[in-house]
């Protein structure tokens, strides 16, 4: 029996509860079409958007506070990583690779002390404070359904007051039940009435504390980061002071033909060696080893014309009428240095430039520092841009205005372009040089 009866009144509970939302749906579709009026109370409406505001705007506070704490850690990370880097790297001889450690201790305990305190002093002060909100916006909603009640009860007490057969039992039966909504409304009313406006002035309070906090321990944690980067930097600057002086050398490996050498920083040898490593000159007629006089001499090359070849504003020797010592000269170069030195010391000898004509004359713009050959179209997207397709060769040039050169871009003309026309200001133009490749 008491079974049933616990069920009776479960289902009975169930009734009445579907029975009001019936009733509360009735009345909204009545207060929607107008036929029915609405109880309106517009200071507490503007409580509600304050409330809403206040929730939007400490949900975002909350959301960017946890984005800066994991920027925090993030940083910690890699202030680790970069200090670890640096230990690594620090030779066990050198001075100061203790007082390095140390300092970098210190530094990970500065960050793990400057993340704490902003989880405890922000972030939980931050989560208690939004923790109010969702008990308050339960009870906003739940006297907005009390107030639809409220409505109901009224509008029904109203038309049985207004029928023309008037029955006294319902009209009583129904004044009861406008009480009874009217009370339960009003408490809810009078204590949100009360709660709201303190909750919304109480957001300036907790602004003012949570970015004071955050501002404090920031500032803090600055001053003492700063004090071990004062300190490592002092360590850094005596390493310097100590080894700065010193040579770091690269020894080549020495060759089959030529013994090892002892001294650690090479000089050139004398006149007359054939190691000796002549001096590339681009613009002038090389000097070559005065030990290289007895060698033959090069034959003419039909290419070639007899006459002196011009070498942006010196003067070459022409073809067929180079000094005795170059054949022995290119070739004592080239057993000794890189094939890109000795290429580039066989084109200044012989006055011809690769990539030319195969004409004894270097006539090149004014101020060229190398050439790029384009690996890729590049459209010109201005005026002042250079059209490239793959293939095309540019001689670089500087800016004018070296203030105007953007990073990632260069000044020149295109090889072709040049040689046809020979006039700088119409041929030159700036391109990326990710769209090329240096090839001299």
């Amino acid at each position: 029996m008491a079974e049933m009866g616990s069920k009776g009144v479960t289902a009975g509970k169930i009734a009445s509860n579907v029975q009001k939302k019936l009733t509360r749906a009735q009345e909204k579709v009545l207060q929607k079409l107008g036929k029915a009026d609405e109880t309106k109370d517009e200071q507490f409406e503007q409580c509600v958007q304050n409330f809403n505001k206040q929730l939007t705007e400490g949900t975002r506070l909350q959301k960017d506070l946890r984005t800066y704490l994991a920027s925090v850690k993030a940083m910690h990370e890699a202030s680790k990583k970069l200090n670890e880097c640096l230990q690594e790297v620090y030779e066990p001889d050198w001075p100061g690779r203790d007082e390095a450690n140390k300092i970098a201790e210190n530094n990970d305990l500065l960050w793990l002390d400057y993340h704490q305190k902003l989880v405890d002093q922000a972030l939980l002060t931050m989560d208690t404070y939004l923790g109010q909100f969702p008990d308050i916006k339960s009870r906003i909603a739940k006297r907005g359904r009390k107030l639809v009640d409220y409505d109901s009860a009224r509008h029904h007490y109203e038309s049985l007051q207004t029928a023309k057969k008037k029955d006294e039992a319902k009209i009583a039966k129904a004044e009861e039940e406008l009480i009874k909504a009217q009370k339960v409304f009003e408490e809810m009313n009078v204590d949100l009435q009360e709660e709201l406006p303190s909750l919304w002035n109480s957001r300036v309070g907790f602004y003012v504390n949570t970015f004071q906090s955050i501002a404090g321990l920031e500032e803090n944690f600055h001053k003492e980061m700063s004090k071990l980067n004062e300190s490592l930097n002092d360590v850094l600057v005596s390493l310097e002071k100590q080894h700065g002086s010193n040579t770091f050398t690269v020894k080549a490996q020495p060759s089959d033909n030529a013994p090892a050498k002892g001294n650690k920083s090479p000089s050139p040898p004398p006149d007359g060696s054939p190691a000796a490593t002549p001096e590339i000159r681009v613009n002038h007629e090389p000097e070559l080893p005065s030990s290289a006089t007895a060698g033959a001499s090069l034959p003419k090359s039909p290419s070639q014309p007899a006459e002196a070849s011009e070498v942006a504003g010196g003067t070459q020797p022409a073809a067929g009428a180079q000094e005795p010592g170059e054949t022995a000269a290119s070739e004592a170069a080239s057993s000794s240095l890189p094939a890109v030195v000795v290429e580039t010391f066989s084109a200044t000898v012989n006055g011809t430039v690769e990539g030319g004509s195969g004409a004894g004359r270097l006539d090149l713009p004014p101020g060229f520092m190398f050439k790029v050959q384009a690996q890729h179209d590049y459209v010109a997207t201005d005026t002042d841009e250079l059209q490239l397709k793959a293939g095309d060769v540019v001689l670089v040039i500087p800016f004018q205005n070296p203030e105007e050169q953007d990073e990632g871009w260069l000044m020149g003309v295109k090889e072709s372009d040049w040689n046809q026309h020979k006039e700088l200001e119409k041929c030159r133009g700036v391109f990326p040089e990710n769209f090329t490749e240096r090839v001299q």
